[in-house]
């Protein structure tokens, strides 16, 4: 799986990035992006022509009065992944809890030779 932000493809109001880490295990590739603030339904995970995005929005927390400084990332975000042919492309699945997005990317099952026996009816 190759990785990075695709900035290509970004609008020019995204001011950020993901931060993401990435396990490869035996059976699957689970990607974890941090993404504190950030509700579940803001986010959009796109499969297309091998590649995973990943957009959503941080919206500015609301508050009254004058901002005196403000750390907080807000606005736009975007990740692509470009997935090899170790991934299947049906065994995608995502979740989110406590603001931390996880992908769990199966690899594809073997194929080996096995023995198929014949029963008797």
């Amino acid at each position: 799986m190759q990785h990075g932000t695709n900035r290509e493809d970004m609008d020019r109001s995204l001011e950020f990035a993901p931060a993401v880490d990435i396990y490869d295990r035996e059976d699957e590739i689970v990607v974890v992006a941090d993404m504190p603030g950030v509700p579940p339904d803001s986010v959009d995970i796109d499969l297309d022509r091998g590649e995973l995005t990943i957009r959503g929005r941080v919206q500015a927390p609301s508050a009254n009065g004058h901002v005196g400084l403000q750390e907080f990332q807000v606005g736009d975000f975007v990740r692509t992944f470009t997935l090899t042919d170790d991934i299947d492309p049906n065994g995608i699945a995502a979740e989110m809890a406590n603001g931390v997005l996880k992908l769990h990317l199966k690899k594809p099952v073997e194929r080996k030779p096995r023995k198929i026996q014949v029963k008797v009816g």
